[in-house]
């Protein structure tokens, strides 16, 4: 009897579904138990972010790798606004300049560990895995296609 290869895909969208939950579950961490309040910029990081546990989870169990299209695209915008939002914290240039963006500051930094991760450091992260997991699915989908 002959065992059958996984498809390297399916490992490729359950890390990206797992990333997805990780990234959602430590932003509800900060907000709800450390009880950190999210700036703007975090609650548009969020809008991208949360639907992803969601999509991808279904796109896990149904083994639907053409998901993998609309979740480059979603996560390259939240990396970008993730990459904006860490720029306003980090570049003095722009955070200087920076525009008020609500209650919070989005140049706040309730965290900062070993002097340059921060809250959207952390999500940016998260995009950009879910982003090159993303790419290798489909660029693996147009090999086999």
């Amino acid at each position: 009897m002959e065992k059958t290869k996984k498809d390297s895909r399916e490992s490729f969208l359950f890390a990206a579904w797992a990333t997805s939950i990780i990234a959602m579950f430590g932003s509800l961490y900060f907000s709800e138990i450390r009880q950190y309040e999210p700036c703007l910029l975090c609650w548009y990081q969020r809008i991208l972010m949360y639907p992803f546990a969601l999509i991808l989870g279904i796109a896990v169990v149904k083994k639907d790798y053409k998901i993998s299209f609309y979740t480059m695209i979603m996560s390259a915008v939240g990396g970008l606004i993730s990459l904006y939002h860490y720029s306003l914290q980090k570049v003095p240039f722009m955070a200087d300049n920076a525009v008020t963006c609500g209650r919070v500051p989005c140049t706040g930094q309730y965290i900062n560990w070993l002097g340059f991760i921060t809250i959207p450091f952390l999500a940016l992260t998260a995009f950009i895995i879910i982003f090159t997991l993303s790419l290798l699915i489909w660029q693996k989908s147009k090999e086999e296609a």
